[in-house]
């Protein structure tokens, strides 16, 4: 099996017989065959599809900003929860720390249900320095943006992480402000 690009380079080759009948191409190798624009492109629109089609995610934005009163608060809780979950995504992505999903996975639905009581609690009050838990649970919520590049292999075999990495991250981003822009309103 051979993998080439447009002008006609060698990507990856893969001896198949009847022992070994499939073959995988890392991200990396991929990367290289398609250039790294439509690499860009392709990570910036499953970041966008991540929040959008991510319903735990959704929630525990939605629930966020169901108390903000003004637009400095929406900005300071995007802004920091922006922050927290780049800073895990790009620690996972590296390999510089790891949490498995069964630990991840569980705190992401806590994180949305406590949110979601504390916005019951306050009667639905602005509160005080939201933008502090929501940069603590977006550490968490990083571990579980990262377990979706880590699915895809991102990094394996020496494969490029930069721009997965951004650009999953930036769609990530445009999603999570599509979803702001339309719910603070309301």
């Amino acid at each position: 099996f051979k993998l080439t690009n447009a002008a006609g380079t060698t990507i990856a080759e893969r001896l198949l017989d009847t022992e070994n009948a499939s073959a995988e191409i890392t991200a990396g190798e991929l990367s290289a065959a398609l250039g790294h624009w439509h690499t860009f492109q392709q990570f910036l629109l499953l970041g966008i599809e991540h929040i959008l089609l991510g319903f735990d995610h959704l929630c525990f934005l939605v629930a966020l900003l169901l108390v903000a009163t003004n637009l400095a608060s929406v900005i300071k809780i995007v802004t920091s929860f922006t922050i927290a979950h780049s800073i895990t995504l790009a620690l996972a992505a590296f390999d510089k720390v790891t949490l498995s999903p069964s630990v991840v996975e569980p705190m992401i639905a806590v994180s949305i249900v406590y949110v979601g009581l504390e916005n019951i609690w306050r009667h639905g009050k602005e509160i005080e320095g939201r933008w502090l838990l929501t940069f603590a649970f977006g550490l968490i919520h990083g571990f579980g943006f990262a377990g979706v590049l880590k699915e895809l292999n991102i990094g394996a075999g020496g494969s490029g992480v930069a721009i997965p990495l951004v650009s999953f991250n930036l769609g990530v981003e445009i999603g999570q402000l599509a979803v702001a822009a339309l719910v603070w309103p309301l």
